[in-house]
């Protein structure tokens, strides 16, 4: 199999799995969590960033360079937030509805902010997908906002990074740099007031914690090298892979309820993103065919 290919699926395997590990860390108060996966994540990247000997070239990044990845700093730690906060909360179904809907948000961001026009059969996915989440809107008696929530912050946040002009490691790195401070002032004020959960916790809970570094750095590296060597149609079916066994786990892991009257919005997502997909592997194909008669 192709090396880029098993990096894209370990990536995507490791983010099906989050709910697995963080429910570990159910009795940590969410903020905490997050705290601790920012710094952890900073320091493993520091390491990194080290090693590859880029530094000198941080360094001399600009303040408007600064100002974009502050933005989509910002957006990650919302996502995150709201991701810990709903796994540990029992919501572990809900989440995986926002990753599958992620996709066609792209998509609608492309329409609404660069006037990209859409092919006849990536409306149809995007009106299927509306059915589909105004029909749990129904059923909730709100928006399924959770999901919503997800999908935008992490739709924007992939806008924003592919506008950004530093390399993926360095990104990250600054990413990570921008909200460390602000983590590291609240993980000590929680700690002098005796409410912190390190070190008071036991020694399972302080791995873990310190474990979320390593384990939110792995599949992003995982993933930048994958999509350098594997097309993007292949990035793009990958991308179900870790929604589908958050969904899954929810289901026969954690034993959330889901009724049959949520089975068909979910099913409404499910068939825009079989159309989103088998319109964009045709349009890749297409693509293909042309480039090898213009050669």
């Amino acid at each position: 199999m192709n090396r880029g290919v098993v990096q894209g699926l370990l990536a995507y395997l490791i983010w099906g799995a989050f709910p697995l590990y963080f429910n570990l860390l159910r009795t940590v108060p969410t903020a905490q969590t997050m705290g601790h996966r920012i710094v952890w994540s900073c320091a493993v990247m520091a390491v990194l960033v080290a090693g590859a000997g880029r530094l000198p070239a941080l360094a001399a990044v600009s303040r408007r360079t600064v100002g974009i990845y502050a933005i989509a700093a910002a957006l990650i730690a919302v996502n995150w937030t709201m991701y810990v906060w709903a796994v540990t909360s029992g919501h572990v179904v809900e989440t995986s509805l926002g990753y599958f809907v992620t996709p066609l948000v792209n998509v609608t961001l492309g329409v609404a902010l660069l006037g990209e026009r859409l092919r006849r059969a990536q409306w149809m996915a995007v009106g299927l997908a509306s059915v589909g989440v105004v029909h749990l809107t129904l059923l909730y008696g709100q928006l399924p906002w959770i999901a919503l929530s997800l999908a935008f912050s992490f739709g924007v946040y992939g806008f924003i990074k592919k506008r950004a002009p530093l390399p993926p490691l360095d990104g990250l790195f600054v990413e990570t740099g921008v909200l460390v401070l602000p983590a590291l002032v609240y993980l000590l004020a929680v700690q002098q007031s005796g409410a912190g959960v390190f070190l008071h916790g036991g020694t399972s809970i302080d791995l873990l914690l310190v474990g979320t570094g390593a384990l939110t750095v792995l599949p992003l590296l995982l993933f930048a090298s994958a999509v350098q060597r594997i097309p993007l149609s292949i990035v793009g079916l990958l991308q179900y892979v870790a929604p589908t066994i958050q969904f899954l786990l929810g289901i026969f892991v954690f034993h959330e309820p889901f009724s049959p009257a949520q089975f068909i919005g979910f099913a409404f997502v499910w068939l825009a993103l079989l159309v989103f997909a088998v319109d964009g592997a045709l349009s890749s194909r297409r693509v293909a065919v042309l480039d090898e008669d213009a050669a």
